[in-house]
């Protein structure tokens, strides 16, 4: 029975997180010193995983995020297809009164099924389930690479576990994430499903939330 395991990780921390800014797809982000930290206490506790590719969105965050792990010299790749959703006109601001109201009615409405409803000049949750499924298909495509490790974003995290384990994007706020978490998923190339096995873990930050 042929399987592929992958770790599926969110980036690390940025200032934009840290202050509460939104960044999405257009914000092109560095790491800060707690999300390098962050990288690192990963790159420590999972290091001896061998990890035969690495794919990460277009955005440095998450490239920065598996550095270590690239400079071992695991080949990496690319893919725009994982990157953030696209928040449109609130990229780059600290929510407001008049945004967060905003904010809360795009929640709302895509809680009540409404995913095909974008953000103001941005994406819809269903446009970015169409474009992470030709990027998935094609990581599956390399059925000899076994594990992997993928870096991701925190709303595309979301939308992608929905969908992956044939659940309703509406749903999606249920998968909880944080800088960093873990979700380790195996796919199955017999039945054509995903399974998490682990999910939100972030045991592997216990030592810098003791520092």
């Amino acid at each position: 029975m042929m399987q592929k395991t992958i770790y599926l990780i969110r980036h690390g921390e940025t200032d934009y997180n840290r202050r509460g800014i939104v960044q999405g797809s257009g914000v092109d982000a560095d790491l800060n010193d707690m999300g390098r930290a962050q990288a690192m206490a990963f790159f420590q506790a999972y290091q001896h995983v061998p990890f035969q590719k690495i794919y990460t969105s277009a955005l440095k965050r998450t490239v920065q995020t598996v550095e270590p792990f690239i400079e071992l010299g695991i080949p990496y790749e690319q893919l725009p297809g994982l990157n953030e959703i696209s928040w449109g006109v609130m990229e780059g601001k600290v929510p407001g009164n008049m945004d967060n109201a905003y904010y809360q009615a795009l929640m709302e409405a895509w809680s009540s099924g409404n995913t095909a409803l974008p953000t103001d000049n941005g994406e819809s949750p269903d446009q970015v389930m169409a474009r992470q499924k030709p990027a998935i298909e094609h990581i599956l495509s390399h059925t000899d690479e076994e594990p992997i490790l993928i870096a991701m974003h925190g709303r595309a995290i979301r939308i992608l576990l929905s969908w992956m384990v044939k659940r309703s994007l509406s749903a999606m706020d249920e998968f909880e994430h944080s800088n960093v978490c873990l979700y380790k998923l195996r796919y199955d190339y017999d039945t054509q499903e995903f399974t998490i096995e682990l999910a939100n873990d972030t045991s592997h930050l216990l030592s810098l939330a003791m520092a």
